[in-house]
């Protein structure tokens, strides 16, 4: 394959990029561009999940149904 070829396969390839680039502008459906970027490129750092934070109450609510859950095994396997 010579240079030429080779750049008329490039100049072919662009073209197409091109192209999906213009659809893909012109679509209407929506377009998630999530770029991440640490602060080593001078960008904010990524972001991290907020950490859910359960109430008392809630936590003896999951607890005591685990104890339910696992006093049905035990009966079931004592049979």
């Amino acid at each position: 394959m010579n240079s030429q070829e080779i750049l008329e396969q490039i100049e072919n390839e662009i073209a197409r990029l091109q192209q999906v680039k213009a659809l893909l502008q012109g679509s209407t459906a929506p377009r998630h561009n999530i770029t991440v970027r640490s602060s080593q490129d001078g960008g904010p750092a990524p972001r991290h999940k907020k950490k859910r934070v359960l109430s008392e109450e809630a936590r003896k609510k999951i607890a005591a149904a685990q104890r339910r859950r696992w006093a049905n095994v035990r009966k079931a396997q004592a049979k």
